[in-house]
């Protein structure tokens, strides 16, 4: 039986082959957060530069027993300016990632999206969940399950883009990417569907690269091959996706969620278009899915070291 998590173990044996990530850590001022930043740190996937007030975070290791004498600190005085010093490290290069400590998501994103201090790009900010899916035999990678709540058609086209670089950074160099609605037909009432026709239009047209689209398609013909031949849909994604496109935020928390905690999935969590990866870990997630995160964004980062231009638009 093949290990359950043998598709994230590939991924953090493939990160472990470069130097750690030099990660700025923001506001890791409760044990799930400093624990999960020492335990990548232990893996070597990331070398990470603690951000927040000293004091808090001295006796989070203390009280939880945690050696952090080899790590940098820099003291602030609370989350907000946690997160805005972690985002100035990123600017000045003195870090390539960002991870989320125990501030609130909306906290560390306002600091990332700043014009004029901030670290915004050509590029929608989407995320996207690399899952590890016991029934899968590749990750699968879904977008936008955390940061935007109802995408326009210009936004997906950022959030698809965003979505194949990453497929072409953990090694998957034509990605099969399928626009999710609920059905397989363009049907003028459903606008998802619609959208979808369009999106696979303009992949045609050369407004999005790197990727194999199709849609609309619903959810059982994108992945399983049998269902798509008994919609008799000729695709080269049907039945075989490696990226789902989900219509809004909404659907996308929820399939990430059920394959979770119905179909014993795990869940990495990662922060693209902006000028360096931002890790998103949540304390209900596994150590083993906390390490795939850091390794995903450890590869990440090199794919943009050596393409910056394509990455960063």
């Amino acid at each position: 039986m093949e290990n359950k998590h043998e598709k994230y173990q590939r991924l953090i044996a493939a990160c472990r082959a470069f130097d750690p990530l030099p990660t700025a850590v923001a506001h890791p001022c409760d044990e799930s957060s400093l624990r999960g930043a020492l335990e990548a740190a232990e893996e070597k996937l990331i070398a990470p530069v603690l951000v927040g007030p000293e004091q808090r975070i001295r006796a989070v290791a203390a009280d939880c027993d945690l050696d952090i004498s080899g790590f940098a600190i820099v003291d602030t005085p609370h989350s907000e300016a946690s997160a805005e010093a972690a985002v100035r490290l990123a600017r000045e290069g003195k870090v390539e990632a960002l991870m989320k400590g125990s501030l609130h998501t909306d906290e560390l994103m306002a600091a990332v999206v700043k014009r004029e201090t901030g670290l915004r790009t050509g590029r929608r900010i989407s995320h996207c969940f690399v899952m590890d899916v016991p029934a899968l035999h590749q990750p699968l990678i879904i977008s936008d399950a955390a940061v935007n709540i109802f995408p326009t058609l210009q936004d997906k086209v950022h959030i698809i883009q965003n979505a194949i670089d990453l497929a072409h950074a953990l090694g998957n160099g034509a990605p099969k990417v399928a626009i999710l609605s609920a059905m397989e037909t363009v049907n003028p009432t459903v606008p998802t569907t619609v959208e979808a026709g369009a999106l696979c239009k303009m992949a045609d047209r050369g407004q999005i690269t790197g990727g194999i689209l199709d849609g609309p398609l619903a959810l059982d013909n994108a992945i399983d091959l049998t269902a798509a031949k008994i919609k008799k849909i000729a695709s080269p994604v049907a039945g075989q996706a490696d990226v789902l496109i989900v219509p809004d935020l909404e659907a996308g928390n929820m399939l990430a969620k059920s394959l979770t905690f119905m179909a014993g999935a795990d869940a990495a969590g990662i922060v693209l278009g902006a000028r360096v990866p931002i890790i998103l870990t949540s304390r209900a997630d596994s150590l083993i899915a906390r390490l795939a995160s850091c390794a995903v964004a450890g590869l990440v980062a090199r794919a943009r070291r050596e393409q910056p231009r394509k990455v960063v638009a």
